[in-house]
């Protein structure tokens, strides 16, 4: 995805914001309880700016190599990493990040041991929907990885099954947001570009959205 329209994207981020803050508002909370973090993967390193001049400053990235490289040409934004964390990728992402999204794995997690001076926070990717095949902890799981977890647990992740109708994600939503009170935590990231109004009223606290500022 190259040549951003900047009009087009700017009256996009008008309209998301907008949507927020009135699901906020339902939710029962304000519309700075929610962070609108834009998703990056497909955007070019020049594109970035962007995204800047619309106000989207807090961005994330999949892919490690390429948040290395975005990160380093763009330290005005705010970076999160939101990919699938590979363990071996543990070391060049931390320096780059506020916060992990996936963190899903042992591995992960004894990677994060080594390196838990560096003060990131993560969150933890939970599988609501217990999908075979899919990445995430199981929710009986969820106990147990907070206990072992060597640095700071801000909240949890989800993603999913894709779904035409927004409100088949209800449920999952609403499913983590109990995780995430029962065990006392702050963070609840899901939501996307098909479903990011009812993820905000079931409490979502970060929405990653991407291609609904593009088109």
């Amino acid at each position: 995805m190259a040549g951003l329209d900047q009009g087009t994207v700017a009256e996009n981020a008008r309209r998301v914001r907008a949507e927020l803050g009135e699901a906020a508002r339902r939710s029962g909370r304000e519309p700075g309880d929610v962070r609108l973090l834009t998703a990056v993967k497909y955007v070019e390193l020049e594109d970035l700016p962007v995204l800047a001049q619309a106000g989207l400053t807090l961005v994330g990235e999949n892919r490690a190599q390429q948040l290395e490289a975005k990160a380093a040409a763009h330290p005005e934004l705010t970076w999160h990493f939101i990919g699938a964390l590979q363990s071996r990728k543990v070391k060049q992402i931390l320096p780059l990040v506020e916060l992990i999204h996936s963190v899903a794995s042992d591995s992960a997690l004894r990677q994060l041991e080594r390196h838990a001076a560096s003060g990131t926070e993560i969150l933890l990717e939970v599988n609501v929907a217990e999908e075979e095949g899919k990445a995430g902890i199981a929710p009986a799981d969820l106990p147990g990885y907070l206990d072992r977890s060597p640095v700071p647990v801000a909240g949890l992740m989800t993603m999913p099954p894709f779904a035409e109708d927004p409100e088949a994600s209800r449920p999952l939503f609403a499913a983590l947001r109990a995780l995430t009170e029962r065990h006392g935590l702050r963070e609840l990231s899901m939501g996307t570009s098909q479903d990011y109004v009812v993820a905000v009223e079931e409490g979502a606290t970060i929405v990653r959205l991407g291609s609904v500022f593009f088109r």
